[in-house]
């Protein structure tokens, strides 16, 4: 696969999807839908989505006996910067069920049957390097306030944070940084992984296109980006459990959005399929195998 393909996918010239001008309504409509796949195929969904909160508390879990409990929060709270991957399988049976097409668990892994899928995966490298450089920062911005002494027991560590002027100071720092690494993922990937999956465009498109997107409609995606962290903290407070229904909304709602914010593909690609080798005949093996009676 040639790395012009991953960028621009496999047409001689770049696609340059039509974006449209959205406003809450689309939304609430994205919303709406998101719920209604959601119940029509709960299972797949929880399925693929409760791995999410079981790893999010195995990440919290690793930082609670050491020197990474300053990480605990920036990890919960940057783990939704990778969100948008975990959700793809999602995008996928949205898809499906759009066109009418079947909707069982496993066809949540036919992504790996898409011609974008070296573009997924780049996306997808992307974001987790984002991820991890947030860790770094946030690790950093706690050095700054408590210099490099062990952060103590947790009940030393939360008096810590929010008992004292380095703390709160802390608190604003990271939260404003967060903010800022949080605005980039929106922006690059509000629209892209969908994108990557209706059509063959490459992750250089996919990525532009979700920018004109949020470009074209500042307030409202700024709206849907509140919206997604209200509701993954309302998921996340019962020990990441509500996430098993708030990331599968989030993801099929993603679908629709993007559904309404581009314009659809005028030469839509057919519905991708693994590939099978066609039945051998007999023609095809050496003629020693065949014996001929005599």
């Amino acid at each position: 696969m040639s790395h012009s393909h991953i960028l621009v996918g496999g047409g001689v010239n770049p696609a340059q999807p039509v974006v449209r001008r959205i406003a809450p309504s689309d939304l609430y409509q994205a919303l709406a839908r998101g719920i209604d796949d959601f119940m029509a195929m709960p299972s797949h969904a929880v399925f693929l989505c409760v791995i999410y909160p079981i790893l999010g508390l195995f990440l919290i879990a690793m930082t609670l006996d050491n020197s990474l409990l300053p990480l605990a929060f920036p990890i919960a709270a940057g783990f939704a910067l990778v969100g948008p991957v975990a959700a793809i399988g999602l995008y996928e049976l949205s898809r499906r069920r759009e066109a009418g097409l079947e909707t069982k668990s496993s066809h949540a892994f036919d992504v790996r049957h898409s011609p974008s899928l070296p573009a997924i995966i780049a996306l997808a490298v992307l974001l987790m390097a984002i991820f991890l450089i947030w860790l770094a920062v946030a690790e950093a911005v706690y050095v700054a306030n408590f210099g490099y002494r062990a952060p103590g027991e947790l009940q030393q560590f939360a008096h810590n944070v929010l008992f004292t002027s380095a703390g709160w100071r802390m608190i604003v720092i990271g939260t404003g940084i967060g903010f800022l690494f949080a605005v980039v993922v929106l922006t690059i990937g509000a629209i892209s992984f969908p994108m990557l999956l209706d059509r063959d465009v490459g992750a250089a498109v996919a990525v532009a296109t979700s920018i004109r997107v949020v470009a074209a409609n500042p307030g409202t995606m700024a709206l849907w980006g509140l919206i997604v962290a209200a509701l993954l903290v309302i998921g996340s407070i019962p020990f990441f459990v509500g996430l098993t229904v708030v990331m599968p909304v989030l993801g099929h709602a993603t679908w629709h959005l993007y559904r309404r914010a581009v314009e659809p593909d005028a030469n839509p690609r057919p519905d991708f399929k693994p590939r099978e080798r066609a039945p051998r005949s007999a023609a095809d093996f050496p003629a020693s195998l065949f014996p001929t009676r005599r």
